[in-house]
């Protein structure tokens, strides 16, 4: 069973895709915020993040960017999950270091897709 760690300050996101992904078969681990999203990425040792990159206190580029500095955390594959859709947000997420890319709102569908292929 694979686990994944979604970080996203956006509490009802975070209830839905736990529900959804939990009865595929997913192990899910939640973070409010960057800080608690690399304290658990070092703790949970996910497969896979789905990161926010509006959150409070550090946003998600700078919570990338130390999670691909981390020695424990720089080889988990991250997809980005925002409602940020301009060309530069999805560029400088891919350069930072993230697998893939998802604009809010999304269609389940292709969210499972987006995480099938990461986790290859």
């Amino acid at each position: 069973m694979s686990k994944i760690l979604i970080i996203d300050d956006e509490k009802d996101l975070v209830e839905m895709m736990t529900m959804r992904l939990t009865a595929m078969g997913y192990d899910i681990v939640g973070a409010g915020n960057g800080e608690e999203g690399i304290s658990l990425a070092r703790q949970a040792a996910p497969d896979l993040i789905l990161l926010d990159i509006m959150m409070p206190g550090i946003d998600g580029y700078e919570t990338l960017k130390r999670l691909k500095q981390e020695a424990k955390t720089k080889a988990i594959p991250v997809v980005m999950l925002t409602a940020v859709g301009k060309p530069d947000a999805v560029s400088r997420s891919l350069e930072g270091g993230a697998s893939d890319y998802i604009s809010k709102p999304f269609e389940p569908k292709t969210l499972l897709e987006k995480i099938r292929k990461a986790l290859k």
